[in-house]
């Protein structure tokens, strides 16, 4: 396997200009290694911008699919500012998420070690209803231009020891790994639905304590201000967001470390008339 692992590496790298500080196929195959051993892996060195991260994690998301499967579309990380500063960074990441990262539904069971460095998060996903979403600027464009607003917790894997830094978390794919969706709901283009997105209020708990809450503005000031910030970054990229496709929006609660044993709960309340929940259990 880890030759395979080698060759799929090495032969990506030659797909893309040659970035002096985009980390070796040998260190991107050890950092897939670990990541699918669920044991902790030292940072990636010599990266000397958020480009660099972007290369490694280019070559990295292909070594996970056989076992995340297929990508289904993006999650956008440190979408406040407190978070941006923590890693030192200007600006919002984006990483890919996978089949497996939407699979599991609300009130199902994960083992707390189902990483490197496992974490809960208090997070929102919507699904792509056209191509306009690329250019949709307004909240009424984007609310026209998504289906399903979709209660969600991420699982995700943060997968190093030490030596976190803006590079690093676009290199482990800003640590996209697993998550447990709640019921959809059905997006309403109207401004009134717009307005119940960033005054609604997240709390993230679990069965013995309240972890953590915050307003809808927390991302970007607006839940659906992540949307044309992420569709400027794909196309930067040369990239776009497709019909069918998930955006993760980001988190309302920093990233807590998971336990065994407990029941995670994320709430959103305003959102609509009655409160939405979506749960998952640690074992």
């Amino acid at each position: 396997m880890r030759s395979l692992l080698l060759a799929a590496v090495a032969s990506l790298a030659t797909l893309g200009p040659a970035m002096a500080a985009c980390p070796t196929a040998e260190a991107v195959q050890a950092l897939a290694r670990s990541i699918l051993a669920n044991a902790p892996a030292p940072a990636l060195t010599g990266m000397a911008s958020l480009a660099d991260g972007q290369c490694a994690q280019d070559l990295l998301v292909p070594l996970m699919v056989p076992h995340l499967g297929q990508p289904v579309g993006y999650k956008v990380g440190l979408t406040n500012a407190a978070a941006q500063q923590r890693f030192g960074v200007p600006q919002p990441v984006v990483g890919t998420i996978y089949q497996r990262t939407i699979a599991l539904r609300s009130g199902g069971e994960v083992p707390a070690r189902f990483g490197a460095v496992p974490n809960v998060e208090a997070d929102l996903l919507v699904r792509v209803r056209d191509d306009s979403i690329n250019q949709a600027r307004t909240h009424l464009e984007v609310l026209r231009a998504i289906d399903l607003v979709i209660p969600f917790i991420e699982l995700p894997d943060l997968v190093l020891s030490a030596g976190m830094d803006g590079p690093n978390l676009l290199a482990i794919n800003v640590g996209a790994r697993l998550g447990a969706v709640g019921e959809a709901i059905p997006a309403e283009a109207t401004e009134e639905f717009a307005a119940r997105l960033g005054s609604m209020v997240v709390t993230l708990s679990n069965d013995q304590r309240e972890i953590a809450r915050a307003p809808g503005t927390a991302l970007l000031g607006h839940p659906l201000n992540v949307i044309p910030w992420l569709a400027e970054d794909l196309a930067r990229r040369g990239q776009r967001m497709r019909a069918g496709q998930y955006i993760s929006l980001g988190g309302f609660s920093p990233a807590v470390a998971a336990e065994a044993g407990r029941t995670y709960t994320v709430r959103y309340d305003g959102l609509l008339a009655q409160p939405v929940t979506v749960s998952v259990r640690t074992h």
